[in-house]
């Protein structure tokens, strides 16, 4: 172990271990899919999808635990023991909360109120045991230990489809509660039987999503001998019933097995009448999981590695299982989808997209997309453009119909720019610089008229206002740059301008980035290592982080620290700085290497600002201890929020040897490759190849690169390489040879500026 894994050892935050993991059944999974275990970041802080989905799909179904907080914001986790149901929408790795929509329960003995944690005998509620859980991309089960039901789940992309094996001697019966999701309750539900195998509702909401309505038509194999619907817990002698807290069983009667299909629409419920005929017309669920597990394998072929490590062939592909649970469809079969302003718009390519957690992907999911996923690439610019129709700005973080605004910036914009700049071209890209340009002067964004105004959004004015500030100059680097390649002169000069109003944030005189008050002065006293969640000047971080956040600009951020030796002197004292965060600090800040946080965001790329001061050794034995410490095959495997894909894609990249500071550039800074060799299908049919046959726990060092064959001397590759299917090939070496991407030539470049 080297000194410096000695010292990381000693000072950064660990996972508490997570005892007992379920037996996972991988016998039944073919493929690359034997390797994707959906408990990983289930524990801890990951807050990750268990549950069955197809790629991308609308539909997650799986298990909820009842809503107790911040760690279940997915509606389960891995602690838990109690089962309210299966619903069909969940979120998968957020910090927030919201879905859990058509909340399913089967019974045998018809109870219709929920239950507590601490006592669930007059309610519905089941415990469970992981023992008696399966939970595969493609298939999940559980046996309710209260009702000794066996409950199995599988999906297409827009219908859930459950098998229930009851016990003999008592009815069958399933609840549905329209009431309950998870961690927000519906203002109005519906519920009508329309015959004797069908029933029909919705659900509308406020939650996180200040409004979403989700409609729903579920059939059964069996026919349904009794319906009664309940306003709450009290039951109606109708058919129907529209009230806002709506629940209903259905009995079948003595049976031992009942499927059920269940449809979603966010436009009507004759439109998931149609989504279900027009994806699931059989009752064949058998087939229905051998069509998931085909499409999931075909996704995960897309990067391939060798690996004698099982463990860490797990971590991979389960990580590239994650980058795909979001974004998720958001339309129905033949197009139509509610907008932001409760209208119907019809996606002509049948392919717009929700749950975009641009503040979080941006910085990787999104550059890896362009890479492994380039048929998306074109449908999310698209939806954003849509979004940017319905409410005259691009989205901030859209879920469904509603928009959350959360977290700072308009990061809509670098993904957008990213995507314009590697030469993606179906969309408009005079409408999108229309809307990047609208959404950065929009008045009513957040502290926009104080950069407008002023340069800068003063900190006793704004809450977080140096992270926002921060973030902007990020995201109007991408407007001058996309302005720039589309030859608007003054677009590029106005917005590579504020790209630099970063530096306003500069204090010389401690060479920090120090909040700013509106007379001119810096805020006084001050701690960068001090943390304040929601009501402090950065947004899930410090003053020591947010020193450090200038990807659009490292050289400029370098010459602000005087060079390359002062501000890589200042990089490794923040690798080992353990001053207290303070109370209040966010749960969020977490996987700590000194005041480096690799559970958030605003840190994900300072490992790799190294290469760009010309010690890219340091970037490697960095990089791989986060790899192999911060990323395990266990429950607790995830650092912090997995943020629909952000981690597992910073994992992803950085297993390749490289990552993408900039987000809208397409230069990739070497980091330390994990595996001996990983096989990328990339663009135009062709394959990209990374080997470093003589890697090892101990050889993390680039001692040589060749590039298709070639001697290659710069510490970065760029995307045209990538996409040309080209073969990258590490030298590595236990010790590091210091000179390696030293010279200046050598260093990564910037592109589009």
């Amino acid at each position: 172990m080297n000194t410096f894994k000695l010292l990381m050892a000693a000072s950064c935050f660990l996972a508490m271990t997570t005892s007992g993991v379920a037996k996972q059944d991988y016998s039944k999974s073919e493929g690359l899919l034997q390797y994707v275990d959906p408990y990983i970041g289930s524990g801890f802080h990951g807050h990750v999808f268990v549950g069955t989905s197809v790629p991308y799909g609308m539909v997650q179904l799986g298990p909820n635990n009842i809503h107790k907080g911040w760690d279940w914001c997915s509606g389960y986790h891995y602690s838990d023991s109690i089962l309210i149901g299966f619903s069909h929408t969940h979120l998968s790795g957020t910090g927030c909360t919201d879905l859990g929509d058509i909340l399913i329960m089967p019974l045998n003995e018809i109870r219709t109120p929920r239950g507590n944690q601490d006592d669930i005998r007059d309610g519905y509620a089941s415990k469970y045991s992981h023992d008696n859980e399966i939970a595969r991309p493609e298939y999940y089960s559980l046996l309710l230990d209260r009702y000794n039901i066996k409950a199995e789940l599988t999906a297409t992309d827009r219908v859930g489809f459950h098998r229930y094996t009851y016990p003999e001697g008592k009815p069958a019966s399933i609840l549905i509660d329209l009431r309950e999701g998870n961690g927000s309750n519906a203002y109005d539900s519906y519920i009508r039987k329309v015959d004797d195998y069908t029933v029909e509702g919705y659900r509308y909401v406020r939650g996180w999503s200040p409004s979403r309505k989700v409609y729903f038509v579920l059939k059964s194999d069996q026919k349904i001998e009794k319906f009664t619907a309940y306003d709450d817990n009290t039951p109606k002698p109708w058919d129907q019933l529209k009230v806002e807290s709506v629940k209903s069983v259905l009995t079948f009667g003595h049976v031992k097995e009942v499927k059920i299909k269940v449809a979603i629409s966010s436009v009507s419920c004759e439109n998931a009448a149609m989504n279900l005929q027009a994806e699931l017309s059989h009752w064949d669920f058998d087939k229905v999981v051998k069509m998931s597990s085909e499409r999931w394998n075909k996704q995960l072929e897309k990067m391939t590695v060798e690996s004698d490590d099982e463990a860490a062939k797990r971590v991979f592909y389960t990580a590239h299982y994650h980058t795909m649970i979001a974004p998720t469809l958001y339309c129905d079969v033949n197009g139509e989808y509610r907008g932001m302003n409760d209208m119907i718009y019809t996606d002509p390519k049948k392919a717009n997209y929700t749950t975009l957690s641009l503040w979080d992907t941006y910085r990787a999911l999104n550059p890896l997309m362009t890479i492994i996923q380039p048929e998306l690439v074109d449908d999310v610019v698209n939806s954003m453009l849509s979004i940017y129709r319905q409410q005259d700005k691009l989205p901030i973080w859209p879920l469904m119909s509603g928009e959350t605004n959360c977290m700072p910036g308009y990061s809509s914009v670098p993904v957008i720019a990213d995507a314009y700049l590697k030469g993606f071209t179906g969309f408009n890209a005079e409408e999108a610089l229309t809307a990047m340009k609208a959404t950065a002067t929009y008045e009513r964004q957040n502290g926009v008229p104080y950069v407008l105004a002023k340069g800068y959004i003063p900190a006793d004015k704004v809450h977080e206002a140096t992270s926002i500030a921060m973030e902007y100059a990020v995201d109007d680097w991408g407007i001058a740059a996309m302005a720039q390649k589309m030859g608007k002169t003054a677009d590029y000069e106005t917005f590579s301008k504020r790209a630099h109003y970063y530096k306003n944030y500069f204090d010389s005189s401690i060479h920090f980035i120090r909040p700013k008050l509106e007379d001119g002065s810096w805020r006084t006293p001050y701690d960068p290592a001090r943390s304040i969640h929601g009501v402090g000047d950065f947004c899930e971080g410090n003053g020591w982080q947010y020193t450090f956040f200038a990807p659009q600009d490292p050289y400029g951020l370098i010459s602000l620290f005087g060079g390359d030796k002062p501000f890589t002197s200042k990089l490794d004292s923040f690798f080992t700085n353990n001053d207290s965060m303070g109370e209040g600090a966010s749960s969020d800040i977490t996987g700590l290497i000194g005041q480096y946080a690799h559970g958030n965001e605003p840190s994900h790329h300072i490992a790799y600002l190294y290469t760009y001061a010309g010690e890219q050794w340091k970037t490697a034995e960095k990089v791989r201890f986060i790899m192999s410490d911060f990323y395990t095959d266990r429950p607790d495997g995830i650092i912090g929020n997995e943020d629909c894909g952000q981690m597992s894609a910073w994992y992803l990249l950085s297993a390749m040897g490289f990552y993408q500071v900039n987000p809208s550039d397409g230069v990739f800074a070497f980091g330390s490759p994990r595996f001996k060799k990983i096989e990328v299908k990339v663009r135009g049919g062709k394959v990209f190849t990374v080997e470093a046959p003589n890697n090892s726990e101990e050889n993390i060092y680039i001692r040589k690169v060749y590039l298709n064959g070639k001697p290659y001397h710069k510490s970065y590759i760029t995307y045209n390489d990538i996409i040309n299917g080209s073969t990258l090939k590490f030298e590595m070496g236990k010790k590091p040879d210091k000179n390696f991407g030293k010279a200046s030539a050598n260093r990564p470049i910037v592109l589009n500026k």
